[in-house]
């Protein structure tokens, strides 16, 4: 299912327990609700596979850890590690997609010696190479790239609409470590400083636009995150063991792999998956990422059942007769 377009999002996300402290290898992480505070948790490593056009979202790779954790080494060392292993399964295929997590030059080192695609949003601080000779941070390179592509775009958040227009343009540049060419697709008018997107795509035959709806699909993984972390109730969990836990994720990613792939593949799961939809509480509100619905209809179904999925397991009732009278059922 992973074609040579399917944007590839690697993302690092956390599961807060700020309550806890008997658990194993609890580590201070960034409290997503409060900004800068840290508290206790783990870390979540999500790699998922999603199309520009189309709602399809494919689980690669999800893993939870600890910096705290006997074999922990590096969080680069995490993300390579997360790369080879979706490379074992895919080979090659595929656009990565990094937020400011990637522009680092290990991780940057890594995606061209494997030959990755990639799109990788830039802090800005970075110093590259242009065809001149000179040699500029990336954010001062931005600021003076002219962008004659000007498109208007329209941004939901929190259920508001916001019309923006913005103007794109690419340069060439090459980063000092490395002697291939690449692209930085700069973008203005989107916040207060340019948007930088460093890629070794055909940016001449696919178009500056195209890069950026690249990096926007990984938003769209973004939600299939706060999904997994709110309808599996993951920073609910409890348990002492890390190996546990982390086995608990393993679990949760089975879910979600069968919600967002193997539902509606075959004629017998499109049959379960209308029938989810219709015990969906949003049957009529059926929001932009479905698998909340289906995530509510599954709950549903399972709540609603005095027999659970498979009847013909359960254990009759003897019947009196077959019983003497001194006999006690003791089940």
């Amino acid at each position: 299912r992973v074609n040579p377009d399917t944007v590839i999002a690697l993302d690092i996300s956390d599961i807060d327990k700020p309550y806890a402290k008997k658990m194993e290898n609890l580590a201070l992480v960034r409290d997503g609700s409060t900004g800068e505070l840290r508290s206790n948790g783990y870390w979540l490593l999500e790699v998922l596979g999603a199309d520009v056009e189309g709602e399809d979202l494919i689980p690669l790779y999800g893993e939870l850890y600890s910096q705290e954790a006997r074999d922990f080494r590096s969080e680069n060392s995490q993300i390579l590690g997360a790369m080879d292993k979706v490379i074992a399964g895919v080979g090659t295929r595929g656009v990565w997609a990094i937020d400011r997590g990637g522009d680092r030059g290990i991780l940057l080192k890594g995606l061209l010696k494997r030959e990755l695609r990639f799109v990788v949003r830039l802090v800005g601080k970075r110093n590259f190479i242009l065809k001149d000779g000179t040699r500029k941070k990336a954010l001062k390179i931005a600021w003076a790239c002219s962008c004659p592509h000007r498109r208007e775009m329209i941004i939901r958040r929190d259920g508001q609409e916001q019309k923006k227009t913005i103007s794109i343009g690419r340069i060439a540049v090459r980063l000092p470590f490395h002697r291939a060419w690449l692209w930085l697709v700069v973008v203005k008018g989107y916040g207060e400083k340019p948007l930088m997107l460093l890629t070794n795509l055909q940016v001449d035959r696919l178009g500056v636009l195209r890069i950026l709806e690249i990096y926007l699909t990984r938003w769209k993984c973004e939600e299939s995150y706060r999904f997994i972390k709110q309808a599996y109730n993951l920073e609910d969990i409890r348990v002492l063991s890390y190996t546990a836990l982390r086995n608990m994720m393993v679990l949760v990613q089975a879910v979600f792999y069968f919600v967002s792939v193997e539902l509606g593949k075959k004629l017998k799961l499109n049959i379960l998956l209308k029938r989810i939809y219709e015990k969906a509480k949003r049957f009529f509100e059926i929001p932009d990422f479905r698998q909340y619905a289906i995530a509510d209809g599954i709950y549903r179904i399972l709540f609603a059942s005095k027999t659970g999925i498979m009847p013909n397991l359960v254990r009759r009732e003897v019947e009196g007769q077959l019983l003497l009278p001194f006999a006690v059922q003791l089940f």
